[in-house]
């Protein structure tokens, strides 16, 4: 047997420094509030960006359907879709997009 003091081994000096790291800490008012308003104005951020994209976007395919809509297009759908003998596909149950 060793005749020596005793010495801590490194695993215990390990869990003594994990202990100190696992004390509890003080939550303060703006470190609960700062996150949250930092990831409510990212959400509404993004939010109104997609907004914008997707009312720019509705603007331009209403443009394009406008032209389109024609009195002369409207005539040629309807004859070379059948709609006299076989209905509007447009008015179908199938068309799930113009609900």
């Amino acid at each position: 047997m060793s005749t020596t003091a005793f010495q801590p081994t490194m695993r215990k000096a390990a869990r003594a420094q994990t202990a100190a790291l696992r004390m509890p800490v003080a939550r303060t008012a703006p470190s609960l509030i700062v996150p949250t308003l930092v990831v409510a104005g990212a959400v509404y951020a993004v939010a109104t960006y997609v907004r914008s994209q997707l009312s720019a976007e509705s603007e331009t395919m209403n443009r394009m359907f406008a032209q389109q809509n024609t009195p002369q297009v409207m005539e040629s759908r309807r004859k070379s879709l059948l709609v006299d003998t076989e209905g509007d596909p447009r008015k179908t149950i199938y068309n799930v997009l113009n609900w």
